[in-house]
């Protein structure tokens, strides 16, 4: 059950006590990917450049899963970034389906690290856990573009209908691209393992026909 709207001050101070709180749980979020990369240790006393080297490389996959999850959680905070710069005013529901949103951030540390760890040996379970985080990840950020875009919840100020849909339609690229690559990954695992590293592209190359239609209203 909806709240009624508040009054213009009091919903300003919730609004931005929201937006803080939204902020907080993607910077911790970004600050816990980087907390998974450990250095590498070494249990001999006798430590060589050499070893240094090897120890790097068997972080490569931990290192592009780190990029991977921070452009990821980068492109989503710049979409939830640019959502809220329309909205003036909320409701008990959008405090939830934001509430959820942020869950499907804040789990991102724990399921890149899953994935990370285990992606050299091409296992499943990793990879479906990881593809399941980023799409409910998309959900979330659309379903909430599509409710606040809503002209009669009453939430935002001068959102185009066509921006809506363009922002709407970039949050939800991203799961389409993963569960496309896991669908792959379920038959050739080796080459569907560099579609991740490319979905930041392919969202742009997919959303600029879009992105063109409504260059003006998302200025």
């Amino acid at each position: 059950m909806s709240t009624p709207l508040h009054n213009g001050h009091k919903a300003e101070f919730q609004l931005e006590r929201l937006i803080l709180f939204s902020d907080a749980v993607f910077a911790i979020a970004i600050t816990l990917l980087a907390i998974e990369l450990k250095v590498p240790e070494f249990h001999k006393e006798l430590i060589t450049d050499s070893d240094l080297v090897n120890g790097l490389e068997h972080m490569i996959p931990k290192f592009i899963a780190f990029l991977i999850s921070f452009l990821i959680i980068g492109q989503y905070w710049s979409i939830h970034h640019r959502l809220f710069g329309f909205v003036v005013n909320y409701n008990l529901r959008l405090l939830w389906l934001n509430l959820f949103f942020l869950l499907a951030i804040i789990i991102m540390p724990f399921t890149t690290a899953f994935y990370s760890e285990y992606i050299s040996y091409l296992l499943k379970t990793p990879t479906v856990l990881y593809v399941c985080n980023i799409i409910f990840l998309g959900l979330m950020s659309f379903v909430l573009w599509r409710y606040v875009g809503n002209p009669k919840h009453q939430l935002a100020d001068g959102l185009d209908r066509n921006v809506t849909k363009y922002f709407a339609f970039r949050a939800i690229m991203a799961p389409v691209i993963f569960f496309a690559g896991l669908i792959v990954y379920f038959f050739a695992p080796r080459f569907a393992i560099i579609i991740p590293p490319l979905t930041p592209w392919l969202v742009k190359l997919f959303a600029r026909p879009y992105q063109k239609k409504i260059k003006s209203a998302i200025k």
